[in-house]
């Protein structure tokens, strides 16, 4: 079907101009002309998101509809909005492209041609057409010959919902419609939105494909050894897996299939905060002509700032993976003999590194504790201790069990290791002690995934049961027990214990667990 064709056939009518699959040069061009952005010194498109810095996650609707009622796992986080609202809305937003140009990207959401979906975004701004350009997966050769979209995204930020008109919270809504695979989004200039209602999408799709979506990153070795971790975002999952000792699969985003791992985007979205180049040369050196920043400061010559968190401490950077030395261009990798669960530990209490039985792994998964860092979401300062299931629970539309039962059976088909790292606090909890060092996490991290850690002695941990290394390379031991590094140690006790009556509170609300999960749950004194 002709692109018109298509856009009248869901309700868009006279638009001014139709800009199909342009590449980034011209998107690039286009955003500037339209006073979207401008040049930094490197050559990126910067751009400033205003009011909204972050993901806005009480503006999120699924479509309460019965084809998908039964599956969802509604509360907080999948919050019901009825078909007829959604409707009027959709409406009103199609009118509003009336007379405007539009910016359209066909693409793709899966490296695995299998399970691979063909996504369609709508967009008002040629800067997130860029955005979706470089993150998802862009058509190559005929791929496009009777495209025919399985999701279909429209982006409008300078659309607004009037609350008690739509009922939606704000002027702002992402609103996803499984049934009618559609997704709409309005009021908020955050790019991360559009990526993230794909990937929710992707999380109810892959499942019934008995494909286990994951809030990743991944990446292989030289032996074809592949590496998952999972975290929040600002755990580390974009630094730890921008190796260059490894090559990138991806840094957010997969599906672990029978035949192995596969990305669902073509592109990373890094937090920039703090960027150097010594730290994360990768990144700092993927934000050149093409990449799109969001939030960073430029100095009068246009030179960013990523020290200046004067807008958010979420400042972004988007940029096709290809912008990565090394990267897995092809997005597949093999079934990953070594998984990292990222936590950043408020309270410092847990172990830098520690090993988990099975058991434990589904539980750290159902629990998905860390804290949430300033700047992810609207409203957060300092870093607050949450639980959020599956290290992604916003994403995730069905009921955590089910993906850690997914979890758990690939685990022991495939003979996975999996460990728990703490990229947070040490010494003390935050605003005492000090975040771990970077460097000490990469050489846990690399311990673990060359299998050097296969061969020293653990210990368990009095109060989380995880398995602690007594040794590690290039680390000092004593920072490996966490109370070693506490000068008061009735304090850390304390907190530990504060700490594992969190988890136990926080995992009294899944039903139906079965006893060796709840028995990996931290020691209550």
């Amino acid at each position: 079907m002709e692109i018109k064709e298509y856009l009248k056939s869901i309700g868009f009518t006279g638009i001014k101009n139709i800009y199909k699959n342009l590449p980034a040069s011209e998107l690039v061009e286009h955003a500037l002309l339209n006073g979207e952005g401008e040049l930094s010194y490197n050559g990126a498109l910067s751009v400033n998101t205003g009011k909204y810095t972050g993901r806005s996650p009480l503006d999120r609707f699924i479509v309460d509809e019965p084809s998908s009622h039964d599956d969802i796992d509604w509360g907080k986080t999948n919050v019901p909005i009825s078909p007829e609202n959604f409707d009027k809305l959709y409406d009103k937003l199609t009118a509003y492209f009336q007379n405007k140009d539009a910016y359209i990207f066909d693409g793709f959401a899966g490296a695995d041609k299998k399970h691979s979906k063909g996504v369609r975004f709508i967009n008002e701004l040629a800067s997130q057409n860029l955005f979706v350009h470089q993150l998802f997966r862009r058509p190559e050769g005929n791929q496009l010959d009777n495209f025919k979209p399985d999701i279909t995204v429209i982006c409008a930020p300078k659309f607004n919902a009037i609350p008690e008109i739509d009922k939606t919270h704000s002027e702002a809504f992402i609103i996803l419609n499984i049934q009618k695979r559609i997704i709409i989004i309005g009021g908020s200039m955050y790019c991360g939105e559009m990526k993230k209602s794909v990937f929710t999408m992707m999380n109810y799709l892959m499942p019934k494909e008995n494909v286990l979506p994951m809030h990743c990153s991944a990446n292989i070795g030289a032996n074809g050894d592949t590496a998952l971790f999972f975290g929040l975002s600002g755990t580390g999952k974009t630094t730890l897996s921008a190796d260059p000792n490894r090559k990138l699969i991806g840094d957010d985003e997969h599906g672990w299939s029978e035949d192995g791992v596969f990305n669902f985007e073509g592109g990373c979205y890094a937090k920039c905060i703090n960027l150097s180049k010594e730290g994360e040369p990768q990144i700092w050196n993927a934000v050149r002509f093409g990449t799109l920043i969001e939030n960073v400061v430029l100095d009068e010559e246009k030179v960013p700032d990523y020290d200046d968190a004067k807008y958010t401490e979420n400042t972004r950077a988007a940029y096709p993976i290809d912008y990565i030395p090394d990267s897995v261009l092809e997005g597949t990798g093999g079934h990953p003999k070594t998984i990292i669960f990222l936590t950043a530990d408020a309270f410092g209490v847990l172990p830098p590194i520690s090993k988990l039985t099975k058991e434990q792994a589904m539980y750290h998964f159902m629990s998905g504790y860390t804290s949430k860092l300033a700047g992810t979401e609207r409203g957060i300062k300092e870093p607050q201790a949450t639980f959020s299931s599956c290290f992604g629970q916003p994403f995730m539309p069905m009921n955590p069990s089910f993906y850690a039962e997914m979890l758990g059976r690939k685990i022991d088909k495939f003979n996975a290791d999996v460990y728990l790292v703490n990229t947070g606090w040490a010494g003390g909890p935050y605003g005492v002690g000090k975040r771990m060092k970077l460097s000490y996490t990469r050489a846990m991290v690399t311990a673990a995934i060359s299998g050097k850690l296969k061969n020293v002695s653990f210990k368990e941990h009095p109060v989380f049961k995880v398995l602690v290394p007594e040794s590690c390379p290039d680390v000092p031991s004593e920072i490996l027990n966490p109370k070693n590094t506490w000068s008061d140690k009735a304090e850390y006790d304390r907190l530990a214990a504060e700490l594992a009556l969190k988890f136990n509170k926080n995992f009294e609300k899944f039903k139906n667990v079965s006893d060796d999960i709840k028995k990996a749950a931290p020691n209550i004194k």
